[in-house]
């Protein structure tokens, strides 16, 4: 018996989708910051064994668009609803469950088997993600108050389960951590039991969909989010225009797309020493994840409203079909 299907995460911008979808693959697929809307495309991780393929899929977060590029980001949301075996709705302890109804209405809706996942429970108290275990005679004495915080987290974090039970009533609810993997691995158990029998989909070597050129794009824009405010990151696209590989190192072209003259110059900085960080940082993160050497070229250009051109975007990838 050989099981496969596709488990597809789904949820509102920052709840940690990225994080879950890295921690499953036990690879570093998906990029992860602190600021919202980072992840664009739908994003495939495969993970194999001999008698199981098991196919996440990391989607952008779920939004009301304001311009065709997070058209088309929500419609990999929306695409990932309709060939799920599997469905993980992800939330956290902060997030209003009304949030997105219409999204969340789809859901309501769908047959298969649903698994809600309230993220980010160590922000309640690291009581909820530890296990019990003996105590020393230090950690004795204040156990009475460690006591109470974690009764006060639990009741906080059962009156969430509580909210999200009444709006998906047939889904599984599972209070995980993604950064501490605190249930990712009952998480995966679950899965595994879930699933249905059919063959493999993809070949069993393969780790993900995306082409290698993809990653080096995501790798940038990665640290552009990282070293840039406001505007700027989500103004960005990244293009790889030329990628030579040898047996030992790798010669990539990257140009730098942004809407305007002047997110040109902020994106260059003074005498180029921005841009030279955001290379230099993205050379790195290329050599760990191609474990080879890496001669990297990053240029910026001027591509006036891409974020609204559907030309433009089919261009980048962003047609969800």
């Amino acid at each position: 018996m050989h099981k496969a299907g596709f488990v597809n995460i789904v949820g509102n911008p920052n709840v940690g989708k990225s994080t879950l979808m890295n921690q499953l693959v036990g690879e570093r697929i998906s990029i992860a910051t602190f600021k919202a809307q980072t992840t664009r495309h739908r994003i495939m991780g495969i993970v194999n064994t001999d008698d199981m393929q098991i196919v996440f899929s990391d989607t952008p977060g779920v939004l009301k668009p304001n311009y065709k590029l997070q058209e088309s980001m929500l419609a990999f949301s929306e695409s990932a609803l309709a060939d799920a075996d599997v469905l993980l709705y992800v939330t956290d302890v902060v997030e209003n469950p009304e949030k997105n109804m219409d999204f969340l209405e789809k859901v309501q809706k769908m047959t298969i088997p649903v698994i809600l996942l309230i993220n980010k429970i160590d922000s309640l108290t690291t009581d909820l993600c530890q296990s019990g275990g003996p105590r020393s005679s230090s950690e004795s004495r204040s156990s009475r108050d460690s006591s109470q915080s974690r009764d006060s987290s639990q009741s906080r974090l059962n009156a969430i389960v509580e909210k999200w039970h009444a709006l998906l009533p047939k889904a599984e609810i599972l209070p995980i951590s993604a950064k501490n993997k605190f249930g990712v691995d009952m998480l995966l158990k679950r899965i595994k039991e879930l699933l249905p029998e059919s063959p493999a989909y993809f070949d069993k070597d393969q780790l993900t969909d995306k082409p290698a050129r993809f990653f080096v794009s995501e790798i940038i824009r990665e640290k552009i989010l990282l070293y840039y405010d406001k505007e700027i990151p989500y103004s960005v696209e990244v293009s790889v225009e030329s990628f030579q590989e040898t047996e030992k190192s790798i010669h990539i072209r990257a140009i730098i797309y942004v809407e305007r003259d002047s997110q040109k110059g902020i994106i260059i900085g003074h005498q180029g020493v921005a841009l030279k960080k955001v290379g230099a940082e993205s050379r790195k993160a290329l050599e760990k994840f191609f474990g080879k050497s890496i001669f990297l070229e990053t240029y910026v250009k001027v591509d006036k409203d891409w974020r609204s051109s559907k030309r433009e975007l089919d261009h980048f990838g962003y047609n969800p079909d």
